[in-house]
């Protein structure tokens, strides 16, 4: 490694020591992933032969699409919220039971987010929960099985995560394949969490404090269903959209979010204005969360500077060498790796090192590539920063990286093995 690169690796490690002190140090996340990311590309650009213009502009590419698919996301949620489009999904989960409802989250996450994506699923099940649950330690609880829940969700679709769109892509697993083979080990980093998770609430709720009827828009309710399955149908619509155009998922969202402005701005003009504005779109939109869509360009590209210098393809090449070619070994560290550095360059070094073979572990629908399917999204739940849906959900419910560490990662951890082991079982004894 050489001195450019070890300065680089030690100016992230620095920034991402921060980033998990943010609540003592009491200096947003935002703040320093921005310096580690200008800092990382500033040594990187006096290495010898850096010729990072098309570098930059290629990765920044690659990050904006991230980021606009998450604006065009919070924003479609936002907009389906401020008009009352959640009211009757919350109906539909209402229960005083507090274990009930933490089951009724948990498998509702799950399935929407095979469907949608884990990060747009853990917003739409925030806003659910804020009308839900109005004890904010409580709702922690919640908030954290719904990053739990998303992440193992989405580890059995090919459309439900970031890594699982880039193996299905590139042919290493097929949608029969991967739904087949990872949906019970899916069910298993859910189930079990869930189970562990419902000690920690006792009794019921207060009705007063839970279930007061907001007045939150005058549209009537037919008026509400529609903006809801507009939104929600519309972001379901996205891949729909990406397999018959070949365009990238951001501009499906651009389209649902003009669908939707569309519509309600229709509505609106039927209602007095002064009852209104406050919901119309151009207000909502000061209502995103601009610090974790920083926060997300800073990680991304200071990760993208990691890859550029060839260090995660060296760790995943030392990982390989390490476990003897143990595929569950390999796949399982690199799940757990996952929390800490972003999963997608993880994924991506992984695809680059290990070409497609025409049988065995590495064929397609093969161990290797199913496993680090589910690997490197499950894994991703057992830091709070370690998932696109673990960052937006910080950023949501303001969860400290200290209190996820302690209350949830070890929840998460035994969640992650028990699914490996459920997909052991299923290779040895059923799929062999």
């Amino acid at each position: 490694m050489g001195t450019f690169t070890l300065v680089i690796v030690i100016l992230f490690l620095i920034g991402y020591l921060f980033i998990a002190l943010e609540s003592v140090t009491e200096v947003n996340k935002a703040a320093i992933a921005l310096l580690m990311c200008v800092l990382c590309w500033s040594v990187y650009v006096f290495s010898p032969g850096a010729e990072i213009g098309e570098m930059l502009k290629m990765h920044l590419g690659d990050t904006a699409e991230t980021l606009f698919f998450l604006m065009g996301a919070m924003t479609i949620v936002e907009i389906v919220d401020a008009n009352g489009g959640f009211n009757f999904v919350r109906d539909l989960m209402k229960t005083r039971d507090k274990r009930k409802l933490l089951w009724r989250v948990a498998i509702a996450t799950f399935f929407l987010s095979a469907i949608l994506d884990n990060l747009t699923t853990s917003i739409v099940m925030i806003m659910v929960l804020r009308k839900l649950v109005r004890d904010n330690k409580e709702r922690m609880i919640y908030a954290g099985l719904v990053i739990i829940a998303a992440n193992a969700g989405g580890a059995f679709s090919p459309i439900g995560d970031v890594t699982t769109i880039m193996l299905w892509i590139k042919g290493m697993i097929t949608t029969q394949g991967v739904i087949t083979e990872i949906f019970l080990p899916s069910v298993m980093a859910m189930v079990v969490p869930t189970f562990i998770l419902q000690y920690s609430l006792h009794g019921k709720f207060d009705k007063t404090q839970n279930f007061e009827q907001a007045q939150v828009s005058a549209f009537t309710e037919t008026q509400r269903k529609i903006i809801f399955f507009c939104g929600v149908g519309g972001l379901i619509f996205v891949p729909i959209f990406r397999a018959i155009t070949n365009l990238p998922p951001y501009m499906g969202i651009l389209l649902v979010l003009g669908v939707l402005w569309t519509t309600t701005e229709i509505f609106h003009r039927q209602l007095d204005e002064n009852d209104t504005m406050a919901k119309r779109v151009t207000d909502l939109l000061t209502r995103i969360d601009i610090p974790t869509i920083l926060f997300f360009l800073g990680i991304l590209m200071a990760v993208a500077c990691l890859e550029e210098v060839g260090v995660l393809t060296q760790l995943g090449e030392e990982l390989d060498r390490l476990t003897g070619g143990n595929h569950y070994l390999v796949t399982g560290i690199i799940g757990v790796l996952s929390s800490i550095v972003d999963n997608v360059p993880l994924v991506a070094g992984c695809m680059g090192m290990y070409p497609i073979a025409p049988t065995g572990d590495m064929a397609v629908d093969g161990i290797f590539w199913q496993l680090l399917a589910y690997c490197a999204g499950v894994g991703g739940s057992m830091l709070i920063i370690g998932s696109a849906a673990g960052v937006i959900v910080m950023g949501l419910e303001k969860i400290s990286f200290g209190w996820y560490l302690k209350r949830m990662t070890w929840v998460a951890f035994v969640g992650y093995l028990a699914g490996i082991l459920c997909y052991w079982l299923l290779d040895t004894f059923v799929f062999a």
